[in-house]
């Protein structure tokens, strides 16, 4: 499987990503950057990976790995940290 990724804005919806289960697609809103963008990558391929997990489970792996990987320094170019993670708001 391959997942791919779409840019598309999401405020209407207020999300920051969705998962496409049709085609194995993740939509993020290209208003991401940095930490919080890693966070909902991770969550929405969660979804597709694995479509018997909980929200609430998602939500707290998703935070787990994005706080490991940001710990061992992978980074896109963005370094803000103004976003807090999962509060489900924009």
């Amino acid at each position: 499987m391959s997942i791919k990724v779409v840019r598309k804005k999401l405020g209407k919806a207020r999300l920051w990503g969705e998962a496409d289960y049709e085609d194995d697609s993740i939509v993020l809103d290209p208003r991401l950057k940095g930490k919080k963008e890693l966070e909902i990558i991770i969550h929405e391929a969660i979804h597709i990976l694995r479509k018997d997990v909980t929200e609430e489970e998602t939500e707290r792996i998703s935070i787990e790995l994005t706080h490991l990987l940001w710990a061992e320094g992978f980074r896109k170019v963005d370094n803000t940290n103004d976003i807090p993670l999962q509060d489900g708001s924009l």
